[in-house]
C-alpha cells in the first residue's frame, strides 16, 4: 500500500469542521469522551479497537475511570494528518453515542 499523503493545512480544517469535539494537538487529531461508568468506557475502548483493526490504523487511546482520550496522526506519513486519521475519527464519532459518551 502507498504511504498517505499528508493533508494540507486547509484541508485538515476543513475536515475538522465536520468533528464537532475534534481539535488538532501537538500535529495529531484529538477528542476526550466521557461515559458514564469505567465499565461503559472500556466497553468502547474495545469497539474503537476493532475498528482500528478494520482500518489497520491505530490511534493512541487512553482509558481512564469513565474516559477516553485519541490522539491519532499517521506514522507512514511522517506523523502528519491524513484522510485516513480522520476516517477513523468519523467511525469512532458514528459509534459514541451507542455507548453514551459525550
Amino acid at each position: 500500500m502507498p504511504p498517505a499523503e499528508p493533508l494540507s493545512q486547509s484541508e485538515t480544517e476543513d475536515r475538522l469542521r465536520s468533528l464537532p469535539g475534534w481539535s488538532v494537538a501537538d500535529g495529531r487529531l484529538t477528542r476526550s469522551y466521557r461515559l458514564s461508568s469505567h465499565f461503559a468506557a472500556t466497553a468502547m475502548v474495545v469497539h474503537i479497537a476493532s475498528i482500528q483493526e478494520q482500518l489497520i490504523h491505530h490511534s493512541e487511546l487512553t482509558l481512564g475511570y469513565s474516559t477516553i482520550v485519541l490522539a491519532v496522526s499517521t506514522h507512514d506519513a511522517g506523523g502528519a494528518l491524513t484522510a485516513l486519521d480522520f476516517t477513523l475519527a468519523e467511525r469512532v464519532e458514528a459509534i459514541a453515542p451507542a455507548h453514551g459518551a459525550r
